[in-house]
C-alpha cells in the first residue's frame, strides 16, 4: 500500500514539476511583449490571453503536486496542536464533506464545459484576434482528475495514522531551508555571523 501511495505522490510531483516551466514561459513571453509594444511598436492581440491561460494551466495543474507535499493552507496554530490521530480525524472529515463533493463536482462538469468548448471551436473574446480556449478548458478536468486521485491518497493516509496513530511517510521535495539546522551543520554561530558583518562593514568603510 505505502508503495502505491508513494507512486501516486511521485506521478503528482512530476506533473507539478514539468508545469512549473510555465513560469519561464510565462516571463518570457511578458518580457518579448513589453518590449514588442514599447520598444518595436507592434503589440501582439492574442498576447494578453496567451498570459491568462499559461497561468491559469499552471495554478491549477500545481494542485496535486500542493497536496501531496502538503503544503495547501491551513490554521496551523490551532491544528498544530492536536495529535497526528486528531489530525487525522479532522482531514478525514473535511476530505469526505467537502474535498471529494467539490472536485467530484469540478471535474465533471469541467469535462462537459471543455466538450462544449470543442465542439463550437470555441475562440477568447476578450481581444480581436482571441486563441482557441478549448485546450485551455481541457485542463479543467484534467487537474480536476489529479487532484481527485491525489485526494483519495491522502484519505487512505488518513485512515493509516486513525490506526496507526503517526502519519505515513511522503514523497521527499524540495523544502525551505532550516536556518538554525543548517547552521548545526555548518558549525556556524550567531557569533560568527556578527563578527563577519562587522568586518564587512569595515572593510566597505575603507575603500
Amino acid at each position: 500500500m505505502q508503495k502505491l501511495l508513494l507512486f501516486v505522490d511521485k506521478l503528482s510531483t512530476w506533473v507539478g514539476q514539468a508545469f512549473s516551466w510555465l513560469i519561464v514561459a510565462l516571463t518570457l513571453h511578458i518580457t518579448w511583449e513589453v518590449f514588442s509594444r514599447y520598444v518595436l511598436d507592434h503589440p501582439r492581440a492574442w498576447a494578453f490571453d496567451a498570459m491568462i491561460m499559461m497561468y491559469g494551466t499552471l495554478f491549477m495543474m500545481a494542485g496535486a503536486y500542493t497536496l501531496a507535499k502538503s503544503g495547501h493552507v491551513r490554521g496551523d496554530v490551532i491544528y498544530g496542536y492536536f495529535t497526528p490521530r486528531a489530525q487525522a480525524i479532522l482531514d478525514l472529515t473535511l476530505y469526505i464533506v467537502f474535498f471529494i463533493p467539490g472536485i467530484v463536482a469540478l471535474t465533471y462538469a469541467g469535462y462537459f464545459y471543455a466538450a462544449e468548448s470543442w465542439a463550437i471551436d470555441e475562440h477568447s473574446n476578450i481581444t480581436a484576434e482571441g486563441p482557441p480556449v478549448y485546450p485551455f478548458k481541457t485542463v479543467i478536468p484534467l487537474a480536476g482528475a489529479f487532484v481527485l486521485v491525489q485526494g483519495i491518497v491522502e484519505i487512505i493516509r488518513c485512515i493509516i495514522c486513525i490506526r496507526q496513530g503517526a502519519w505515513p511517510t511522503r514523497e521527499e521535495d524540495v523544502q525551505e531551508v532550516d536556518v538554525d539546522k543548517l547552521k548545526q551543520e555548518l558549525h556556524v554561530k550567531d557569533e560568527d555571523i556578527q563578527k563577519l558583518d562587522q568586518y564587512v562593514v569595515a572593510k566597505e568603510r575603507g575603500k
